[in-house]
């Protein structure tokens, strides 16, 4: 066995309705907090509503930011920053999908640091331990961010999306809930429920995994294979959507440790280039080149993925139930409905080629078990253009 370490400092309640909670849990690191959201809709208006609610009844006050969008921006950080410096908030809470959470973090490390959020990217010393305390309050079940040292936001001017990863922006506190995942439209859930499955199988698959990260992503895998359709089928299950809210905690859990691997660092160019491409959408649309490349570098894990999708090929030996496994990856994909292309995603050739050239930026590649050139990475992604 290699050595290794792992460092999860995250607080984690989880449990149907334990949102009621949070006053309480607040309270504990300050009295004025900075809640997070996207922009209010009747639903996130009521849900916000009720963490106020919560909030107030414990003696915690609450000011609200309701800028997040999607690939959220530097502007928005300082948007949200600005708004805790003058609310004199001492805790930014994150409530949403994975963008509310991660604009959360930048925002605590931005209203606390001189500069801007970008000048703490995962490539910098990173920021300190002023960092206002984060909880992180998922409304999906797929980002992992309510477990992770990772806040991924995108500088426009740039057409670059990158990440702060510093152990100074682990959530203090990761509130659970899989009661507030019942209400996301079956098209998100498949999109954030595909980002956890990626989330387990790259960091199981990484360079940097170990037997802890390995065993926890590999329960995590089945679970998602189980639950993702059933949640698709029936979006008020409220055993499929625990199940769900887990794996995808367990998500963030193993990646803090082991990382991601090509597709997330590929992902991230996809989404800084195109902005109208979701996350989840990023690594849809290149998992059948990606499988394809590397399972015979990864020979026994990939046929451990490919015997949870397809028991029967336990009778198989490695090698073929390695490659077996891209085929099971390409129809789980047409089953929750992410058989895509970047066609239909309205992603340009013009655009793949600087997707590519932008393919290391990130180092989340080296983790990969074989590594991709450019020029390699060119050829995957103009594969991914069309299909059938």
């Amino acid at each position: 066995m290699k050595n290794f370490s792992y460092f999860a400092p995250t607080e984690i309640i989880f449990g149907w309705g334990c949102l009621k909670e949070i006053g309480g849990l607040a309270a504990r690191y300050g009295k004025r907090a900075l809640v997070v959201t996207g922009h209010s809709s009747p639903a996130g208006a009521a849900l916000y509503g009720r963490v106020r609610e919560y909030l107030a009844n414990a003696g915690v006050e609450a000011a609200h930011f309701d800028g997040v969008i999607p690939n959220p921006t530097t502007g928005v950080v300082s948007a949200g920053a600005d708004m805790a410096r003058r609310s004199g908030a001492e805790l930014v809470i994150g409530l949403g999908g994975g963008s509310s959470m991660d604009t959360a973090k930048a925002i605590a490390v931005e209203a606390s640091h001189p500069g801007s959020a970008w000048d703490y990217l995962h490539y910098t010393s990173g920021p300190t331990e002023k960092t206002l305390p984060i909880i992180a309050v998922g409304t999906t079940a797929g980002t992992g961010s309510q477990a992770t040292p990772c806040a991924v936001i995108t500088n426009s001017a740039k057409k670059d999306k990158s990440a702060i990863w510093h152990k100074n922006i682990f959530p203090k506190l990761a509130l659970v809930d899989p009661e507030l995942t019942v209400s996301m439209p079956k098209d998100v859930s498949a999109q954030t429920g595909f980002d956890a499955f990626c989330h387990n199988f790259e960091a199981y698959l990484s360079v940097n995994s170990n037997p802890l990260t390995d065993t926890l992503a590999l329960d995590a895998l089945g679970i998602i294979i189980r639950a993702l359709p059933e949640v698709l089928a029936d979006g008020g299950s409220r055993e499929a959507r625990s199940q769900m809210a887990w794996a995808d905690t367990v998500g963030g859990m193993v990646i803090a440790s082991a990382g991601v691997t090509l597709p997330h660092g590929l992902g991230m160019q996809i989404g800084g280039h195109c902005p109208q491409v979701t996350h989840g959408q990023s690594l849809a649309v290149f998992y059948p080149e990606f499988t394809r490349y590397t399972w015979s570098r990864a020979k026994e894990k990939f046929a451990a993925l490919g015997r949870i999708f397809n028991p029967a090929l336990i009778a198989e030996d490695d090698a073929a139930a390695a490659e077996k496994s891209c085929e099971a990856m390409d129809g789980f994909l047409k089953k929750i409905g992410l058989w895509i292309d970047f066609k239909s995603l309205k992603v340009t050739k013009d655009e793949i080629r600087a997707i590519a050239d932008c393919g290391q930026v990130l180092g989340d590649y080296k983790n990969n078990p074989r590594l991709a050139s450019i020029d390699e990475m060119y050829e995957m992604l103009l594969r991914c253009y069309e299909r059938n």
